[in-house]
């Protein structure tokens, strides 16, 4: 199981990656292994401002759809619109090439409430 220790966490299974006050977003790779294969993500929240914990978008598996929350109140700047062609990308690659949206933080002190890689690891048991 890949959990990144310069990543941040969630109780939801995502991961944010914080560079200055942008934080790119996606699914852990526990997530994307209890989810199966991936045939679709939805995001229609692209330059909205959303609140921590609302629902950003769908993720669509072979037998089940899950919501998106986001980890940290923002706006949505940028979705990574490869997704659309090729959504196996957060199977493959959930660290990298599956990342799924970047988010203009409105509260970097959100942040502090975020998992570490190794609180993470004690949530799903690895």
């Amino acid at each position: 199981m890949n959990i990144p220790s310069e990543l941040k966490y969630t109780k939801d299974h995502e991961w944010v990656k914080v560079e200055g006050d942008v934080a790119t977003i996606g699914i852990t790779d526990f997530a994307q292994s209890e989810l199966g294969d991936i045939v679709y993500v939805e995001v229609e929240t692209v330059d909205e401002t959303l609140d921590a914990e609302e629902v950003f978008g769908t993720v669509e598996a072979v037998k089940t759809v899950s919501d998106l929350f986001l980890p940290l109140s923002g706006e949505i700047v940028e979705f990574n619109e490869s997704l659309e062609d090729e959504p196996e990308k957060v199977n493959s690659d959930p660290y990298g090439d599956g990342w799924m949206i970047k988010v203009k933080c409105s509260d970097l002190s959100e942040v502090e409430g975020l998992m570490s890689a190794e609180d993470y690891k004690a949530l799903i048991g690895a």
